[in-house]
């Protein structure tokens, strides 16, 4: 194995720990229900959501910097990374749930319709990550990998009208933000964009 695919493969692994230690959690706590998990998953999920995102404008800000360098050439595996823990979120929202018909019965409400057009959102992104979806698609790869966007903004919609804690809500995507702004600013200032960044999309 050469040093880029060991990198990667301790990427992966690095990136499965939380998953591991949920599904760990719930398979050996008797006193754990469904329902307590949701937080750390969709949590996890929404954060790797934000880290793919920030990595076009961070590029911008800090062009030569080598951890911006490698987080930018792994940024797929974090998008892909979103998904996983946002279907997790899903598995335990349903094993609370219990039935289709109390699913169905909340599926109208703001903060629950929001967190299925964000699951939505990214399953295409996720379903088409890879090098030979890329040579298919062509240039439409790129607008299916900015569904991440809409993905985000429901995200946080749900964190807002469903969960605790509005204000770490708000400090996780403050990045996110702040950083869109900055790239909103030079493309209206006329910079041009950084050599870092990416011509893959959002998930690359």
């Amino acid at each position: 194995m050469n040093r880029a695919a060991a990198g990667k493969a301790l990427l992966w692994a690095l990136l499965a720990i939380p998953a591991l230690l949920i599904v760990r959690r719930y398979l050996t706590d008797e006193d754990l229900w469904p329902g307590d998990l949701l937080q750390p998953t969709g949590l996890w999920s929404a954060r790797l959501i934000v880290l793919a995102l920030i990595l076009t404008p961070l590029s911008m800000l800090l062009p030569r910097a080598p951890w911006v360098r490698w987080l930018v050439r792994n940024r797929r595996a974090f998008g892909v990374a979103a998904f996983g823990y946002g279907l997790l979120h899903l598995v335990f929202y349903v094993l609370d749930m219990e039935t289709v018909r109390n699913i169905l019965a909340e599926i109208g409400a703001l903060g629950i319709w929001t967190a299925w057009a964000a699951f939505f959102c990214l399953l295409p992104m996720a379903i088409t990550s890879n090098d030979a979806s890329m040579r298919w698609l062509r240039r439409s790869w790129k607008r299916v990998q900015r569904l991440a966007y809409p993905a985000a903004i429901l995200t946080l919609l749900h964190w807002m009208f469903v969960h605790d804690g509005l204000t770490e809500a708000l400090l996780t995507f403050a990045p996110l933000a702040a950083l869109t702004l900055y790239r909103l600013a030079r493309s209206l200032g006329g910079s041009r964009p950084s050599p870092q960044k990416l011509n893959q999309g959002v998930s690359s």
